[in-house]
C-alpha cells in the first residue's frame, strides 16, 4: 500500500516538472503573453480555494484546533515573505516576469529597470541565484505534495494541481529571464527543467520523513495553505489588478479555478 502512494507522489512531482518545461518551451515559441495572464487568473482561483476549502479544513479535521492553525498560518505567511525577501524561496511574481521579459526575448531589449530583476541581463550571479532559489522552492513544493498525499491521496492530487497551475507562469518567466541574460535556449531549457525536478527529491524525502511522523502532517498542511495564500495574495492578485484587457475572461477563469476546487471538495474523503 505504501509503494503505490510513493509512486503517486513521485508522479505528481514529475508532472509538475514536465509541465514547467513545457511552459518554458511555450515562451521559446512566442506564446502570446495574454495566455500566461489567463493562466495566472485560473491559478489564483485554484490557490485561494485549495487553501481555504481543502487544506485548512483538513488541518482542523485531523486534530489541530483553530488556536493552533491560525497562528501557524500567520507565521507561515510571514515566513514565506521573509524567505522570498532574501531570495531563499523564489516565486518572483508569477506571470509578471514572463510578461516583462517576453518582449525582451523577442526584441533583444535588455532594459529591465521596472522590477527587481533589473540587473539580471548583466549578472551571471543573478541568474544562478534564480536557479538556486527556484530549486529550493520546487523542493519545498515536493515536501508539501508528500504531506498532502499522506493525509489523503485526493487532497494530494488537488494540491498538486494548484502547485502546477502557479508553477507554469513562474517557470515560463524564469525561462524568459535566462534568455534575456544571454543564455542559449537549449541551456536555459535544460537548467529550468533540472531546477523543477528538485520537487521529486522533496517528495521522496517528505514521504519517508513524514510517514513515521504523521502527527506533523496537519502542521505541514497548514504551512502549505500559508504558501498558497501568500502566492495568491502577494504575487498573483497584484498582477491581476494591473490587467486592463480581457477583464471579463480573467474574472471567469478565477471563478473557474474556485469552482473546480469547490466541486471536488465533497470527494476528498
Amino acid at each position: 500500500m505504501s509503494a503505490p502512494l510513493l509512486t503517486q507522489i513521485v508522479l505528481a512531482c514529475l508532472l509538475g516538472g514536465v509541465l514547467s518545461v513545457a511552459a518554458a518551451a511555450l515562451v521559446m515559441f512566442g506564446l502570446p503573453r495574454k495566455w500566461l495572464g489567463f493562466t495566472v487568473s485560473f491559478s489564483t482561483g485554484l490557490l485561494l480555494a485549495t487553501a481555504t476549502l481543502h487544506l485548512l479544513p483538513e488541518a482542523l479535521e485531523t486534530g489541530l484546533t483553530p488556536r493552533e492553525v491560525f497562528p501557524l498560518l500567520l507565521g507561515g505567511i510571514l515566513a514565506f515573505f521573509m524567505l522570498e525577501k532574501y531570495a531563499l524561496w523564489r516565486h518572483a511574481h508569477a506571470g509578471t516576469d514572463a510578461d516583462a521579459h517576453q518582449g525582451d526575448v523577442q526584441c533583444d531589449d535588455h532594459t529591465h529597470g521596472h522590477h527587481h530583476h533589473h540587473g539580471v541581463a548583466g549578472s551571471q550571479g543573478e541568474t544562478f541565484s534564480i536557479l538556486v532559489g527556484d530549486g529550493f522552492h520546487n523542493f519545498t513544493d515536493g515536501l508539501l505534495i508528500a504531506a498532502a498525499f499522506l493525509a489523503d491521496p485526493v487532497l494530494g492530487w488537488g494540491t498538486t494541481a494548484a502547485i502546477i497551475a502557479h508553477e507554469v507562469p513562474q517557470e515560463a518567466g524564469d525561462f524568459a529571464i535566462l534568455l534575456a541574460a544571454g543564455w542559449k535556449r537549449g541551456r536555459a531549457l535544460i537548467w529550468n527543467g533540472v531546477s523543477s525536478l528538485t520537487a521529486v527529491a522533496g517528495g521522496i524525502i517528505g514521504y519517508y520523513a513524514l510517514d513515521n511522523a504523521r502527527d506533523w502532517i496537519p502542521y505541514i498542511i497548514t504551512v502549505t495553505a500559508a504558501s498558497f495564500l501568500y502566492i495568491a495574495i502577494a504575487d498573483l492578485m497584484p498582477r491581476l489588478k494591473r490587467e486592463t484587457q480581457s477583464v471579463g475572461w480573467h474574472g471567469l477563469l478565477l471563478a473557474a479555478g474556485i469552482l473546480v476546487v469547490a466541486l471536488g471538495n465533497g470527494h476528498s474523503h
